[in-house]
């Protein structure tokens, strides 16, 4: 796959990890104008990376460095399925954007925990059965692809790392 970018390949060497639309993706060429990357069927099965047409915005993340700032939650890049947009509930100073919940997701997901929707890490506003919510303000709607994100639309979706672990640890102290 081939992405054209600019400010994200500023510093980029072979084999970094670039982030497409929240899935981890290591860079085998680059330029100052974008890079490529090899894209394995386990990425285009778990993720909406496969029905993107040339053209398509996209958002992008470098990996954070050890020693920076992290501003957000714990973000891997591991993709764990793909969620649709249901409804936009426009507010006067952000917009409710509520999505389903697949039932194997649904006990990572809690309400004002992190979740990544297209790489982009956000808090829970609400959660129901079926689906949940977040709330989005101008400047996450101007500065990613979920401002142009309509109800029908496919999303990628990386919930809480520690949430899966801790329900691993805490399966295997039961069972053993």
């Amino acid at each position: 796959m081939a992405i054209a970018a600019t400010e994200v390949v500023a510093d980029v060497q072979h084999g970094a990890s670039i982030a497409v639309n929240g899935v981890c993706l290591t860079v085998v060429e680059h330029a100052p104008t974008g890079f490529t990357v090899d894209v394995m069927a386990e990425s285009l099965d778990r993720s909406s990376l496969g029905a993107l047409q040339p053209g398509s915005a996209v958002n992008l993340e470098r990996a954070v460095r050890a020693d920076g700032r992290l501003d957000g939650h714990i973000v891997q890049g591991h993709v764990d399925g793909v969620v649709e947009l249901l409804r936009r509930s426009e507010h006067e100073h952000w917009t409710e954007v509520t999505f389903g919940l697949p039932s194997a997701l649904a006990p990572y997901i809690v309400e004002k925990g992190s979740v990544a929707l297209d790489g982009v890490s956000l808090t829970v506003a609400s959660v129901g059965d079926d689906e949940f919510s977040v709330c989005l303000i101008p400047t996450t709607l101007s500065l990613t692809t979920l401002g142009a994100r309509q109800p029908g639309d496919p999303v990628n979706v990386e919930v809480d790392v520690l949430a899966k672990y801790v329900e691993r640890m805490i399966g295997l102290r039961v069972t053993a």
